[in-house]
């Protein structure tokens, strides 16, 4: 956390982190719907335009908000004591407006029989998955997310060097896993964005709590087994 800057300037930084998040990797589904392009390529492009626009988002905000650019990171600096519980408050709720701004502007600017091909990006359970092993995935893909946030960009010595880059490349594999599966959200605001915009919140909770679960042990074992046994 960043502490110098003021929440009001840290909630933009956040908000428009996630603008970006949401605005590329959703208008990257779109955009391979239009062009048909095939499943596999279709998956590939998702991944690297989700993970190259988070690497962006969060090196554009280390500076200013520690570019959480996800609830889970931020309840899991929560967690972990590096956030007051209102700056984390201020935070989230900064991300979701970014996520569902970013929404509403790709719905403004494309044909609307483009979005809902791929509901506007809105991630969902594929017919093979059940709801425990979605919050299993989200879980667990969360959780190597946001142990690369702590390995990576939270770290004060090497976050400034490389930024978000290690947390892109991550995000690029988990999606490449897991998005056929569950849509590889790892991101609470990456569900809600979507699902404001929509109005579907179908099973909301798998993308609540595996996130938030996984983020949770993340910054545990992080902090707790990992950073603070090194010092």
């Amino acid at each position: 956390m960043v502490k110098q800057a003021h929440l009001g300037r840290r909630m933009l930084a956040e908000a428009l982190g996630t603008l970006l998040l949401l605005f590329v990797g959703t208008g990257a589904i779109i955009s391979t719907a239009f062009v048909h392009s095939p499943s596999g390529s279709q998956l590939l492009i998702v991944a690297l335009a989700h993970g190259i626009a988070l690497a962006i988002a969060i090196t554009a905000a280390l500076a200013i908000s520690g570019g959480h650019i996800n609830p889970a990171v931020t309840i899991g600096m929560l967690v972990a004591r590096r956030i007051k519980v209102t700056d984390a408050v201020g935070y989230i709720v900064a991300q979701i407006v970014g996520a569902t701004l970013a929404i509403l502007l790709l719905m403004l600017m494309l044909p609307s029989s483009l979005g809902t091909t791929v509901t506007w990006g809105l991630p969902s359970l594929s017919s093979s998955t059940t709801v425990v092993q979605g919050i299993m995935i989200e879980a667990m893909i969360t959780f190597f997310l946001v142990f690369s946030v702590f390995m990576t960009a939270a770290d004060q010595k090497i976050g400034s060097k490389i930024g978000g880059l290690g947390v892109g490349l991550t995000l690029v594999v988990l999606i490449l896993f897991a998005g056929p599966f569950t849509g590889a959200a790892a991101n609470p605001a990456v569900f809600m964005g979507p699902a404001i915009a929509t109005g579907n919140f179908t099973n909301w909770y798998v993308y609540w709590i595996g996130p938030l679960l996984g983020g949770i042990v993340a910054a545990l074992v992080c902090e707790y087994l990992l950073i603070r046994a090194k010092r």
